[in-house]
């Protein structure tokens, strides 16, 4: 995020903004930041899409048309997940898109994510690029001699599909005819998760099916969300609950006690059924559990870790030709697929996984090294972080320390990670152990020592 903005502004990170509809983010400010990225794209059209908030169609109608008044050309993609948009741009070879979503942020938000035309969120030097004209252009461009014109995409899905369901046995997996519970909370990832799910052959309960963005709990697929749909596994008699956040790329895990898995045994399990059949290069961000690394290693492979975001995590898969990667948000990346985070990536490999090796959910993810996270936020003004990172260093003198994105300091058996926010006057801490109480113990002595730095 740049820590610059005007207060006036949304939130406005390398790849996309978010804000509140009808204050920070209005149709004045959508058109003016998409038509700076496009006055930075390739010739071609733009692939507009939206996840399934009520906002969604006042800001895809403003940006199609600011688009056409400079002469641009769109797709309107209609109600598409976020991995969907980037493999549909890929597709229809389009010189870039825009998924209107504010991803797990509550109903009054919306934002803007952009893609390039290789279907993935832009990188951090076109992102600060697209900010810099989104702040310098002036508000009234001239018009196109000739405006652009508009082609409604009348399926967005198949190509999705067909990717995804080229990575799995699909005989194996529909033999088996799992019962699957799919909360998608009214998102935008019903439509293709249900395709998904019925065309290998699962029996499928779903939950917040329609795509409104009337969301039935909080979006963010975290535990203490998910108190509903837990029990809602069990009840179903299904073998997995799948969950989703409301533009798709994000997926937790219920097994079929109604137990939440979570989001980190989303990837790990994907790595480790990717690496039985298919040996390579791992990437995943370094807030990351080390669970993923752990089945590296059990593979004999190397495991990078880029600064986080998605945008980094995919520069390093690209730079180390990984196999697999993603956030411990639930957010596998297959570039078999595209190289956007995918929940319908993880709901397939999971289900190959259980019809391969014949084990529930949550047998898989109990061969899985166990750890404990915790995450604290600290009060720290931005002129102080850079010293407090420093007393962090000299205080955890045994550690491994690591400047790729704050400080990571790495043990044996545990590690920290402090980074400050860009957008408020706090340092965010991330902690991973064998229990709850040592990671906490670390988080706690990170507090201690940083509050000492603060006035």
């Amino acid at each position: 995020m740049s820590g610059n903005c005007p207060v006036d502004e949304p939130i406005i990170s390398v790849s996309g903004l978010r804000g509140i509809v009808g204050q920070t983010l209005t149709a004045e400010v959508a058109v003016r930041y998409v038509t700076a990225f496009a006055d930075l794209a390739a010739p071609g059209p733009l692939v507009i899409a939206r996840d399934g908030r009520p906002s969604g169609p006042m800001l895809a109608d403003a940006i199609h048309a600011g688009l056409h008044a400079l002469g641009r050309s769109s797709v309107d993609a209609g109600i598409a997940a976020t991995p969907t948009t980037g493999v549909l741009i890929r597709h229809l070879g389009a010189a870039a898109g825009v998924q209107i979503t504010a991803s797990h942020n509550p109903a009054q938000y919306n934002g803007l994510k952009l893609f390039s035309a290789e279907g993935r969120v832009i990188p951090g030097g076109l992102g600060e690029r697209v900010l810099a004209r989104y702040r310098d252009a002036t508000p009234d461009q001239p018009a196109a001699d000739r405006p652009g014109t508009l082609e409604r995409s009348a399926d967005p899905h198949s190509a999705h599909l067909e990717a995804v369901l080229a990575t799995v046995d699909v005989d194996r997996i529909r033999r088996r005819r799992f019962n699957v519970v799919l909360d998608s909370n009214r998102g935008a990832g019903s439509p293709l998760g249900r395709r998904l799910l019925e065309e290998l052959g699962c029996g499928v309960t779903l939950l917040g099916g329609t795509p409104d963005g009337q969301f039935k709990h909080t979006p963010e697929p975290l535990a203490e969300n998910l108190a509903t749909v837990c029990p809602a596994v069990p009840q179903a008699g299904a073998d997995v609950g799948f969950c989703q956040d409301p533009d798709a790329d994000r997926l937790a895990v219920i097994e079929a006690s109604g137990r939440y898995l979570g989001e980190e045994y989303t990837l790990a399990m994907c790595v480790d059924h990717v690496l039985r059949v298919r040996k390579g290069p791992i990437v995943t961000n370094c807030s990351t559990s080390r669970m993923a690394e752990d089945v590296a290693a059990k593979y004999g492979v190397r495991l990078f870790r880029s600064a986080v975001g998605e945008a980094n995590v995919v520069d390093a898969m690209l730079a180390h030709q990984a196999v697999f990667g993603g956030e411990g948000n639930g957010g596998p990346i297959d570039p078999a697929v595209g190289l956007v985070r995918d929940s319908f990536v993880g709901m397939a490999r999971l289900l190959d996984a259980m019809a391969a090796r014949e084990m529930p959910i949550g047998a898989l993810a109990g061969e899985l090294p166990r750890y404990a996270i915790v995450k604290t936020k600290i009060p720290m003004p931005p002129e102080e972080v850079d010293a407090g990172l420093d007393a962090l260093a000299g205080h955890f003198a045994d550690a491994q320390p690591d400047r790729l994105d704050g400080l990571r300091l790495d043990w044996p058996d545990r590690w920290l990670l402090v980074r400050p926010s860009n957008t408020e006057p706090i340092v965010r801490a991330v902690a991973e152990a064998a229990t709850e109480a040592h990671a906490r113990a670390l988080c706690d002595d990170a507090s201690a020592i940083l509050r000492r730095r603060s006035p």
